[in-house]
């Protein structure tokens, strides 16, 4: 019998060779690497795409400038691509470049099929084009100083003979089906933009040049290539070969799942892309997810900035799961992510070292010290068994259910919440206690505490799978177990399926700490107090008491979520995650911040404020702040204000 598994197709976007990928693109490759290593788990049969979009005219310019062909030129760098997924243990069935005859053929059978429909003709084109981006764009959509709307840099002004796809024809239609079809564009806040950008109005898209010959060749007018985004965007179906034999693989795995994107390719994926598809008469994919952008140091990222940060010196020094796991579970996707190099050391100091890596090592040295290896199962459950147990299954719902909704930080959050609580029983049941006892009931306990931790581990194993492909093996491993590869999200909802009598194997701690870099002061240390000018620094307030201070109680509190408060200029909603509960507060700070950018940031948080009403919304607490007197605010920053700025 054939395989009956459920299809999963994902893919990334194809990415341009114009240089080195950096941490956004590792971002995105590690997202939907995470989703497909997850739908195997689940028992999907998984095809997961990414690749190389190789054609246009800045790579021809860029091959020029070096003195080599645009082949030799991209194939140098798409290596460095492969290495590099290589490194990240992306799990990709396919890479598709799109100088790959396999792609050059069915782009030219779709182009000329949409020409023979009538949905290209050939007309001259006069207007603006951005070679970065390779985009057209009006006058009327242009930044200032003639500058492209989506990346700032200038634009050209080219005139040249082009064929042009009816992009307007297919309004109404795209319209009716985003209506009827409302996951389509994920997040709501991209489908909402799209729509807007459609009702406005459509021009008729350029999808072939003359003035360079890097490109597929139009097959019924060879001195024309195929426009970038007409060849890029066809690469989802290209990569499943249609027109080979009997099309097996498009037939099994098209319409794609999920496409993941950046969100500034978004429009191109779920606008042009759809409606060369409804004139095609294929099928359309089923969602595509616009995810946000990498920040540094607060920052976005930008080669004229110089803060481009290359993965691979991080790997090579860190890691692939420690990199891995930051970017997945400090991001909500969707949203921005900050990435700053003090707070992915401690992260994963605290995250794999701290609670995963010391629940192993513990488990591990525990079972060898006190039975000499070997797990021994007991059917005998006292309550703290029964609520670790019940926790383990109810940790495995919410882990599929989150990742079923792409929140793939919460979904991280539920397992090390699980781990937490694992490591507070050991703290509980005191193994070390039982050990010194000669009784035999304490005798039986230990061995069900050993065995309920092991068998913790080993769900947790199961769970943390597609986030750390590099430790869970080896969780697995010291656990004396065989056959991980065999291992499935059931396997993960059953509680006490570790056979006894499994032999552990003690292993080298999985993920070892490592020392955050301390900041680096810049400005002159000697004389501050003679150069700088104080006159407009508050004068400090009265002394109060031991004993006044006493009274406020402070907490550090994780940002679980943030918007603005509709009607008001300057509030933000935030609910706070405080250890013990969750707490909303409103804070006006909201033109120093956009929402988004405070998810997952940590802020120093005054619990015992009394509460108060601000826009009908009841605000608990206060955010600390901190404020100079040139009216800049930092909230999370604090080190890139003055000495002497107010704390409120």
């Amino acid at each position: 019998m054939g395989d009956t598994r459920k299809t999963y197709y994902i893919t990334t976007p194809i990415y341009y060779p114009s240089a080195k990928l950096h941490i956004g693109h590792t971002y995105c490759t590690s997202v939907a690497d995470t989703i497909a290593r997850f739908k195997r788990l689940a028992g999907y049969d998984v095809r997961f795409l990414t690749g190389s979009d190789e054609h246009g005219q800045k790579i021809q310019r860029a091959a020029e400038a070096e003195g080599i062909t645009p082949l030799e030129y991209t194939t140098n760098i798409v290596n460095s691509f492969k290495a590099l997924w290589e490194k990240m243990h992306i799990s990709n069935n396919d890479f598709i470049r799109t100088t790959d005859k396999r792609h050059e053929k069915v782009v030219q059978e779709l182009f000329t099929k949409a020409y023979e429909k009538g949905d290209i003709y050939k007309a001259e084109y006069e207007g603006w084009y951005c070679t970065p981006d390779e985009t057209f764009w009006t006058e009327q959509k242009l930044g200032p100083n003639h500058t492209c709307p989506d990346c700032g840099r200038p634009v050209e002004r080219v005139k040249e003979e082009s064929y042009f796809f009816k992009l307007g024809k297919y309004t109404d239609q795209w319209l009716k089906f985003i209506e009827e079809n409302p996951d389509f564009i994920q997040p709501e806040s991209r489908r909402n933009e799209m729509i807007q950008f459609v009702k406005q109005g459509l021009e008729d898209l350029a999808v072939s040049r003359t003035s360079f010959d890097w490109g597929i060749k139009v097959p019924f007018d060879p001195k024309h290539v195929v426009y970038v985004w007409f060849d890029a965007l066809v690469n989802y179906i290209s990569a499943l070969s249609p027109f080979d034999g009997d099309g097996e693989l498009y037939k099994k795995y098209w319409p794609a799942d999920l496409h993941l994107v950046g969100k500034e390719i978004v429009r191109f994926h779920t606008i042009i892309w759809p409606m060369m598809l409804m004139s095609l008469e294929l099928p359309l994919p089923k969602k595509v997810f616009g995810h946000g952008w990498m920040i540094v140091d607060g920052t976005k990222m930008s080669k004229s900035l110089g803060n481009v940060i290359d993965p691979i010196p991080l790997i090579d020094t860190y890691g692939a799961d420690s990199l891995r796991y930051y970017l997945l579970s400090e991001i909500q996707l969707g949203n921005d992510g900050n990435f700053t190099l003090p707070n992915f050391i401690t992260k994963i100091n605290a995250d794999l070292s701290n609670d995963l890596g010391n629940l192993l090592n513990r488990t591990i040295a525990m079972i060898e010290k006190y039975h000499g290896g070997v797990i021994t199962k007991i059917d005998d459950m006292d309550d703290l068994d029964r609520d670790v147990s019940a926790m383990a299954i109810q940790t495995v719902n919410d882990f599929e259910s989150a990742m079923e909704a792409m929140e793939l930080n919460k979904a991280i959050k539920s397992v090390w919440a699980f781990i937490g609580r694992m490591n507070k029983y050991i703290d509980e049941t005191m193994p070390w206690v039982l050990a010194k006892s000669e009784d035999a009931h304490d005798k039986a306990r230990l061995q069900s505490v050993m065995y309920h931790l092991a068998e913790a581990l080993r769900i947790i194993a199961i769970l943390v799978s597609p986030v750390i492909p590099v430790g869970a093996p080896k969780i697995w491993d010291q656990l004396g177990l065989a056959g991980f590869s065999d291992a499935t999200l059931d396997d993960a909802k059953v509680w006490g399926a570790l056979p006894t009598g499994t032999k552990v194997v003690k292993g080298e701690p999985i993920y070892p700490r490592f020392e955050v870099p301390e900041m680096i002061e810049t400005a002159p240390v000697e004389a501050d107090a003679e150069t700088v000018d104080t006159s407009d620094i508050p004068p400090l307030k009265d002394n109060i008491t031991y004993d006044d201070f006493e009274k406020l109680d402070l907490r550090v509190a994780k940002v679980v979520s943030c918007e603005k408060v509709p009607k008001s200029k300057k509030l933000l909603k935030f609910v706070l995650d405080i250890g013990l509960e969750q707490r909303t507060v409103l804070s006006g700070i909201s033109q120093y911040y956009e929402p988004e950018m405070m998810v997952g940031k940590k802020v120093i948080y005054l619990v015992n404020l009394a509460p108060k009403k601000m826009m009908g919304i009841e605000s608990n607490g206060m955010i600390l702040s901190a404020s100079d007197w040139e009216e800049h605010l930092e909230v999370t920053n604090i080190e890139s204000l003055p000495a002497g700025s107010v704390v409120k």
